[in-house]
């Protein structure tokens, strides 16, 4: 509530999770949808698009009209939307068919609030005319955590390399934990680098598979309902191990992808649905369609086709008029 809407990116979930933990409604366009120019031809390798946070899927839809378009010299060319998106919201979406999957993709353990609300939402799909079925892609989530890290590391040395070229001693002050992912970002062998992006290409053609059978694919946002704030801060033993990583050459002492295996799965565990779509470049959004009994909101996630928005705003626009969330504030304490 203290602006009416609030700017955003996204390269593995930065509009959607902050959305499902505020009770917001947040959409990740597809990639080439929104310019990152002048500066910058694609933003993470094409995985981080900008956007918004809103409170309704209107205004959402009103700033994409906004801020998408052509970017001459962009890498991608995207075809154009039949129609500005603020005449999809009220649009009847049409019968879809929708797979969902409470499983996280890790194989590690989903709150059963986070479950409860795909099935909740499953339910609405059905009781609006829709078809759901349990179904899921025929990806390795393990891979997609994998190849995401790889993402991860690598952009932040070549951002930190840069903010200290550009400013000598800046890369310095950075937060520890910072300084640490960018140690193990210039350990990246660039032939692991290579391949994991490759991987991209195999992750988007089992996706268009399943999208010949589904129209969407429905998760939970995140696989635990918000935290405390400082629950993730790091602890003394974190910090003195972040401490030693941002000073040693990592690859002398341990297998580097065994590494990036394990810090994925740590790290993702909390939030191992939303990556998927952005090494994919398929739009997304997460809808506050569930509350815990403490009153914590828990969004719901869904997966569209390469390009089609326009269905994801359809049916936000159906949910939001059948489960209207605007006026939902979570427990201020």
């Amino acid at each position: 509530g203290v602006v009416p809407a609030a700017g955003a990116n996204d390269g593995g979930g930065s509009i959607r999770i902050p959305a499902s933990h505020c009770g917001l409604f947040g959409l990740k366009p597809t990639r080439g949808r929104v310019p990152a120019g002048p500066h910058h031809g694609e933003v993470w390798e094409g995985a981080s698009l900008d956007h918004s946070l809103t409170r309704t899927v209107r205004d959402s839809a009103v700033l994409l009209d906004a801020i998408a378009g052509p970017d001459p010299g962009a890498p991608y060319t995207i075809v154009p939307p039949e129609r500005p998106y603020k005449e999809e919201v009220g649009r009847a979406p049409g019968r879809l068919r929708v797979g969902f999957s409470a499983r996280s993709p890790l194989g590690t353990p989903v709150h059963p609030e986070c479950a409860e609300a795909v099935r909740r939402t499953a339910a609405l799909l059905e009781e609006l005319g829709h078809i759901v079925e349990e179904a899921e892609p025929d990806v390795d989530g393990h891979a997609v955590a994998r190849c995401y890290f790889v993402l991860y590391f690598g952009q932040v040395a070549a951002t930190l390399d840069r903010i200290e070229a550009e400013s000598p001693g800046a890369g310095r002050r950075a937060e520890l934990s910072t300084r640490a992912l960018a140690a193990v970002g210039r350990n990246l062998p660039a032939g692991d680098y290579v391949r994991s992006r490759q991987r991209w290409n195999e992750f988007a053609r089992a996706m268009a598979a399943f999208h010949e059978r589904y129209d969407l694919f429905l998760t939970p946002t995140v696989a635990e309902p918000p935290v405390r704030i400082g629950e993730l801060a790091p602890r003394r033993l974190e910090r003195l191990q972040m401490r030693l990583v941002s000073g040693l050459r990592l690859g002398r002492l341990v297998p580097f992808m065994r590494l990036v295996d394990r810090l994925a799965t740590e790290s993702l565990s909390r939030t191992p649905f939303t990556q998927l779509a952005n090494l994919t470049g398929q739009p997304a959004m997460s809808v506050p369609l569930h509350w815990t009994p403490e009153g914590l909101p828990v969004g719901t996630h869904f997966v569209a086709p390469f390009g089609e928005e326009s269905t994801l705003f359809r049916l936000a626009a159906q949910l939001e008029e059948a489960r209207p969330w605007r006026e939902r504030r979570a427990p201020s304490r």
